[in-house]
């Protein structure tokens, strides 16, 4: 992956053959520290979400992105490196715990460069729907794995920066939470992946 200064990405990868990813809570708290260590010192999160067996992040690559990290002859970029590190270092607790080998997650991890305004925004809101497009809660506000809780002021979480995502993508937080359910529509979706 390569990762621009000053750009906004959705960043998305799922299980391999679309496999489960989180097997219980822990997991997923588990993941969240590995963002917090090998990402968040790289870039900025602004939102993200856990479903059992993908997930989703929208990530501001600042002035620190453009660093590097040399490994053999190839320079890789750092955020790029914490991605590879976050991935396979999750994926070897899992395979550990549960007994199991090989591959947790698809091989390319997918990051979509947006402009803030209105893709950002949008994309926003399609991770924090997640949970309640696929069924697994009737309200956004009960998906412990996602950011949302965050922004609706349920938790205190550290891992978003949520003023730099309002500066960013321009939203009102008020009117962000009026309209926070309802769908984003297909197309709209399409030009986030």
């Amino acid at each position: 992956m390569q990762f621009q200064q000053h750009t906004l990405f959705h960043i998305y990868n799922r299980g391999n053959n679309r496999q489960t990813i989180f097997f219980e809570r822990e997991n997923y708290l588990y993941f969240l520290f590995k963002i917090r260590k090998y990402l968040l010192p790289h870039c900025e999160i602004l939102s993200y979400c856990l479903m059992p067996n993908h997930f989703h992040l929208l990530v501001y690559a600042d002035e620190r992105t453009k660093q590097s990290v040399k490994i053999g002859n190839n320079d890789i970029n750092v955020l790029s490196y914490g991605f590879q590190n976050l991935l396979s270092s999750y994926t070897k607790a899992i395979n550990r715990k549960f007994e199991r080998t090989g591959s947790l997650f698809t091989q390319n991890t997918k990051a979509k460069a947006l402009a803030p305004v209105p893709d950002g925004y949008i994309c926003l809101k399609y991770i924090h729907q997640n949970p309640l497009k696929a069924g697994l809660v009737r309200d956004m506000n009960d998906w412990e794995f996602s950011s949302f809780q965050d922004y609706a002021g349920i938790r205190n979480g550290s891992l978003c920066n949520q003023t730099l995502a309002n500066q960013l993508l321009s939203f009102d937080k008020v009117q962000y939470f009026k309209t926070a359910h309802e769908m984003v529509l297909e197309n709209d979706a399409k030009r986030l992946f």
